[in-house]
This record gives C-alpha cells, structure tokens and sequence, in this order.
C-alpha cells in the first residue's frame, strides 16, 4: 500500500546530536509559545466573562475555539510539513501565530477576540505535532519515545505559563497583557527558527501521494483507526478537566484568579516531573503498563478533586493527575509517531487533529454540564471514562505485543 511512497530523508543518526543541538531550542521556543497560547483562557474565564458580561460557558468558547480549529487544521499542516520541510512550516506558523494573539490584545469585543483564537488556533496547529514529526524523523527508534518525553518539557512549562501567567498577568495588568507576552514568544520563536531552517537541507520525499489517498491509506490500519478512537476519548475527558480547574477553584474555594492558576498549574509541574523521569519510568513500565497506571493516577487524583473539602489538597491531586495523564498519553504519542513512517507528518497530524477535536467537543459539553450541574460532577465523569479507556488501551497493547504461540498439528 506504501510502495509509492518513498522514505523521508533523515539526518545520518551518527550526526542526531549535533543536528539536534542546533535545532531543539528554537524548536522548543515556539513549543512552549503554542502550550502557553492554548491555556492562558483556563483562568482568564472569569475575567474574560465579567469583562464581556457572558456566562462561563459563553467566555469558554475562547478556548474550545481555540482547539477546534487546532485540530481540523492538522490536516493541512501535516502535509505541507511533509511537502515543504517541517521546520519551515513552524516558523511559518510561530509568524502567524505572533500575529493572532496581537490580534486578541487589540479584541474590543467577545466576538473579536473568538476570531483573534480561532486564527491562533489555525496556525499553533503546525508546531508541536510537525516537532514531534521531525524527533520522529531524526531518531533512532529506541530513543524516539524518550526523546518525544523530553519534549513535553517544552509543552508542559508553556502549560504551566499559560494557566498561571494568564490569571496572574490579568489580575495585575488586565487580560490582555496575556496575550501580548504570548506573542513576543512567538516573535521569539520565530526568528530563531527562521534562522537554524536556512540551514537544515529539505527533510522531506521528492514525490508523494495526494492528501485524500495518502490519508486514506493511514487509516486502511485497523491499529491506526484503534489508536485514533483512543486518543479522541482521553482528550475528551481530560483537557475538558483540565480546563475547567482554576473556574472550579474560583467558585469553590473563592481563591483570585491567580492563585487559581497557580494551583492548576501544578497539573503541569506532575507532568514535567513524569518528564525528567522518563527515561527510568518508560524502561521500567514499558507501554501497557504504563497505560494503566497512568490512567490509574489520572482518576485518582480528579477524584481526590472533586471530593476535596480543603483548596490545598488540590495542589498535590493537580500534579497527580499531570503525572498520570502524561504518562498515558505518552504512550499514545509513540505509536501515533510509529503509525507511517513513510507519510509521518501526516500521521502525526491526523493524532493531534482527533486529540483536539476531542478537546473540543469535551469542553464543549463540559462548559454545558457545568451550567446544569457542577464541576465536581464533571470530574468524576471524566475519572471513570479516563480509567476505563486505560484499562481497555493497555489490554489492547498486551494483546498486540503478545507473542502468538504455533499451532500443533492433530
């Protein structure tokens, strides 16, 4: 089915490190740029919806949007990586994306400022997956899913500066300071990109399919079609937990925006701790176990959440649950990485697309539960269906990898 493809062009793995060295922190820049500019609304929602004088679930739409529009727009995204070399379309993308937040800064109103995200969200949609696309690229295959941890370094300090600074820069210097700090990074990003791709010769085939067939083709495998239902649910239930963490803050405990951020964002501290431990935990737990266990730790600590009576346990039950869910979607991410060499920005694009459709269909229906029920409700919802996708992913994983015993003959 790949024979028309060919492969990649790939960096001589004898070279990976200084390849590497020279491209992963302008890389990492724009990374961090496109996490931040995903979350900064977590804890703005208040603010955003006292300023425009809308319900929580209306001001929500400033992130569900946001995600929306990430996602669809990975389809677009991954094949002109693929076409046109990865690197350039992320610099491409950090322009535009410097771009859409000085946009949101300038919003006189709500309607301005969903088209400001809307745009953001478009163009944040070549960064990150093409990243992974381009470590899925230029390293070997035992190093790849300690590589793709690292990055989540990147991702995970942008998380915690987006929903932290958010609600700190606008309980200070109002809201849309936010955003203009968001896109200096980018301009940052930018640049410095712009700069190392003059010099990385063009990472992609000379001849490749078109997009319909070559998509049609990656989803021909069952596997694939399997990893992507999976991804769909846990981004479903766990960005619309994530989202809705310093609001279930704010209301429960009466804690300022700020210090509402600050709290959620130790969601992001669990994750950089799962991070810098990656390498040690991958190799001990390997993929279905550390499916599980993630999934395990992630319902834990939204359950601790939603029956906490005292806001400081919602400090370590935040980091828990960053641990857990970077642990789980870990794993997806390395098979999603593995699913089309031939075609692998593609692939990865198709991964994040679902991920964030699913983001946005769960904010969605989340920001609507919350205005019948409450966040807490929510929470436990999401505990149950992350664990037991966990528990189905890595009964899946073990009986993928199992070795099939011979048949004896009567």
């Amino acid at each position: 089915m790949w024979k028309d493809l060919r492969e990649p062009v790939r960096a001589d793995f004898g070279n990976t490190d200084a390849v590497c060295r020279s491209t992963q922190w302008p890389l990492y820049i724009c990374c961090f740029g496109s996490m931040a500019s995903m979350r900064v609304c977590d804890s703005m929602l208040p603010a955003l919806a006292g300023e425009f004088a809308v319900r929580a679930d209306r001001a929500s739409q400033a992130i569900s949007l946001f995600a929306l529009a990430y996602g669809i727009s990975q389809l677009c995204s991954g094949p002109l990586g693929d076409r046109l070399g990865k690197m350039r379309v992320i610099a491409l993308a950090a322009f535009a994306c410097a771009l859409g937040n000085l946009g949101a800064c300038l919003a006189g109103s709500l309607d301005e400022l969903l088209a400001a995200r809307l745009f953001s969200g478009v163009a944040a949609a070549g960064i990150v997956p093409l990243t992974m696309a381009w470590i899925g690229d230029h390293s070997p295959d035992g190093e790849r899913q300690v590589a793709l941890a690292r990055l989540l370094g990147a991702t995970v300090l942008g998380m915690i500066a987006g929903q932290w600074g958010g609600g700190a820069l606008a309980s200070s210097l109002g809201w849309r300071s936010s955003f203009m700090s968001i896109g200096a990074v980018f301009a940052l990003g930018w640049l410095t990109v712009q700069s190392v791709s003059l010099r990385i010769p063009r990472d992609t085939p000379a001849k490749q399919l078109a997009f319909v067939r070559q998509t049609i083709d990656i989803l021909g495998a069952s596997w694939v079609r399997l990893i992507l239902l999976v991804t769909f649910v846990e981004g479903m239930f766990a960005y619309s937990a994530l989202a809705f963490m310093p609001t279930y803050l704010d209301a429960s405990f009466a804690l300022p925006s700020s210090r509402a951020g600050l709290i959620a964002s130790s969601y992001g501290m669990g994750g950089l701790i799962f991070s810098l431990s990656s390498k040690r935990v991958v190799r001990r737990l390997r993929d279905a176990r550390l499916a599980r266990v993630g999934g395990l730790l992630l319902a834990t600590a939204l359950v601790t959440l939603a029956a906490s009576p005292f806001w400081w346990l919602s400090v370590p039950a935040c980091a828990l649950a960053g641990f857990g869910f970077y642990a789980l979607h870990n794993v997806l991410q390395n098979h999603a990485a593995q699913m089309a060499p031939q075609a692998r920005g593609t692939a990865v694009s198709l991964f994040s697309c679902v991920l964030f459709l699913g983001q946005s269909f769960g904010i969605t229906m989340g920001g609507w539960s919350i205005s019948y029920a409450s966040v807490r409700v929510l929470f436990v919802v999401c505990a149950l269906g992350l664990l037991v996708l966990a528990v189905v992913f890595a009964h899946l994983l073990r009986t993928r990898h199992a070795p099939q015993m011979p048949r004896v003959r009567e």
